[in-house]
C-alpha cells in the first residue's frame, strides 16, 4: 500500500524534484531525533464513541521508547557511542562512506552485479535495508532498488550539495549515509535508490541472518470487538505493537470473503450444515511481548468496546460483530479469562454481564486489501469505538513487562491459530 501511494505521489507531481517530495512525506527523518514507523497520511483519529471507557486507566506517562518496524525489527536509534563502537569494525572504504558520506567509484562495487537471492543490510548496524527482488540493473554503476526491505528502514533528507538537489538515504538505526534516491526507476515506485556497495552486506537466501540482523522475538493475539477498521487502527498504534491484520475467523466456512461474512447470518436455518458456525471480524495482534503485555491489550482493547452487548458494537449488528478473546495458548486463556473475571467483579458495566466470548483461536483469514489500514487510508471514516489508554496518553493499570513478576509455568497449550496467509 505504502509503495502504490509513492507511485501515485509520482504520476501526480510529475516533476524532477519528486524524489524530494517524496522523502518529505514518505520516508522517515535521520535518526537525530527519536524515529516512529512509517505514517503516510496524518492520522486523524476516528470518531470516537461519545462514551468515556469504561476500563480505567491511570495518569499520563511516556511509555516505553522502543521504535519497530512492521517488519517486526528494532529501528531505535543507536547511540552515538555505540555507533562509533560499531564502525570501528568497518574497512577504511566502508567508514569513508558510511561515517563520512562518501561514494565509491562507479561500477567497483563487489555488489553491483550480484544476481543471488538474498538480503542486503547495514554493514554498520546490521538492520535489513534492501532485497534481491527489488534490486535492477540502473547502468549507473552502483547498486539500484526500486523499494526498501521496509518503509521505516531507510531514513532520507535533503542534500543540497555540490550545487544539485538530491536526497540523501540513511539506515534509520544508526544514521549511516547509504547513498541517494531519485525518481528515474522502474514501476511500481517510479523510484531508484541508489547505493554504495560498501554500506551493504549481502546474505544469501538459504543463510540465517546475523544476529544484528534478526527481528524481534514477538507473540500474537486475536481480538473481535466489532467492525475491525477501528479495532485494527487503534491497535496499530499501541508501543511495542508491529502489525494488526484485519481478518475473519472461528468460522466453519474456508477461505470467506467478506460478502461471505455480511451474509452468513441470511443463510436459513435449514440450509446451514450440521458444523455451521459464523466467521468474526477479528484483528491478528503481532506484538513485542518485551515491549507490551497481552494483559496490557486486554486493557485497552476492553477501552475500546462495549463487551456488554450480544453480536453487536455501536451502529453495526450481527454475528460479525460479536465481541472475542481468540486465545492461542493455555496461558493467554487463563490471562484472558482471569482478566474478564477481574471486571465482572469489579461492576464496571453498570450491573451489564460482559458477554464477551472466549475460545481457541480457529484459522485466521486475512481479509481483502481494502479492508487494511482502512481508516490510515481514509481518515474521514470512523468506527464506533471508545479510545485506549494509548491513544489518550495514559499508562495503563497493568505494569509493564520490565516491572512484571515472571509468569509462573503454564499447563499444556490447547493448539494454536494458524494463518491463511
Amino acid at each position: 500500500m505504502r509503495y502504490l501511494f509513492a507511485s501515485l505521489l509520482l504520476c501526480m507531481i510529475g516533476i524532477p524534484a519528486a524524489a524530494v517530495l517524496y522523502a518529505r512525506e514518505v520516508l522517515p527523518p535521520p535518526p537525530t531525533e527519536p524515529i516512529m514507523p512509517l505514517t503516510i497520511v496524518p492520522d486523524n483519529d476516528p470518531p470516537a464513541a461519545a462514551k468515556e471507557p469504561a476500563v480505567p486507566s491511570a495518569v499520563p506517562v511516556t511509555s516505553p521508547s522502543k521504535q519497530l518496524s512492521r517488519a517486526g525489527y528494532d529501528i531505535t536509534p543507536l547511540p552515538r557511542a555505540k555507533v562509533a563502537e560499531l564502525a570501528k569494525k568497518l574497512s577504511p572504504e566502508a567508514y569513508r562512506i558510511t561515517q563520512n558520506a562518501g561514494t565509491e567509484p562507479a561500477f567497483c562495487g563487489t555488489l553491483l552485479d550480484n544476481k543471488k537471492e538474498g538480503t542486503y543490510c547495514c554493514v554498520v548496524c546490521g538492520l535489513p535495508l534492501f532485497e534481491s527482488k527489488h534490486k535492477f540493473n540502473s547502468g549507473t554503476g552502483w547498486p539500484s532498488f526500486f523499494a526498501p526491505f521496509d518503509i521505516a528502514h531507510v531514513a532520507a533528507k535533503e542534500d543540497n550539495s555540490h550545487g544539485m538537489q538530491r536526497v540523501e538515504i540513511l539506515c534509520t538505526r544508526c544514521n549511516a549515509h547509504l547513498g541517494h534516491v531519485f525518481d528515474d526507476g522502474p514501476k511500481p515506485t517510479g523510484l531508484r535508490f541508489c547505493l554504495n556497495g560498501a554500506a551493504l552486506t549481502f546474505t544469501e537466501k538459504g543463510t540465517d541472518l546475523p544476529a544484528e540482523s534478526q527481528p524481534v522475538p514477538t507473540a500474537t493475539a486475536y481480538f473481535g470487538g466489532g467492525c475491525f477498521w477501528g479495532v485494527e487502527h487503534y491497535f496499530q498504534q499501541a508501543p511495542g505493537v508491529i502489525t494488526a491484520v484485519s481478518g475473519y475467523m472461528q468460522g466453519s466456512l474456508e477461505n470467506p470473503t467478506y460478502k461471505d461474512v455480511t451474509d452468513q447470518d441470511k443463510l436459513p436455518a435449514a440450509r446451514r450444515p450440521a458444523d455451521f458456525k459464523p466467521h468474526v471480524e477479528a484483528v491478528k495482534v503481532v506484538y513485542d511481548p518485551t515491549v507490551i503485555s497481552y494483559r496490557q491489550l486486554l486493557e485497552g482493547f476492553f477501552q475500546m468496546i462495549d463487551p456488554t452487548t450480544l453480536n453487536r458494537q455501536g451502529p453495526d449488528f450481527g454475528t460479525q460483530y460479536r465481541s472475542g478473546l481468540y486465545t492461542v495458548d493455555a496461558a493467554q486463556d487463563a490471562a484472558a479469562r482471569a482478566f474478564v473475571a477481574g471486571l465482572s467483579a469489579r461492576n464496571l458495566f453498570s450491573g451489564k454481564k460482559i458477554v464477551t466470548e472466549i475460545e481457541s483461536a480457529q484459522k485466521f483469514y486475512p481479509a481483502e486489501a481494502y479492508h487494511q489500514d482502512y481508516l490510515e487510508m481514509n481518515p474521514t471514516r470512523g468506527c464506533a469505538l471508545s479510545k485506549p489508554w494509548w491513544a489518550t496518553k495514559t499508562a495503563p493499570v497493568e505494569p509493564w513487562p520490565s516491572d512484571a513478576p515472571p509468569a509462573s509455568a503454564a499447563p499444556a497449550a490447547p493448539a494454536a491459530a494458524t494463518s491463511a496467509n
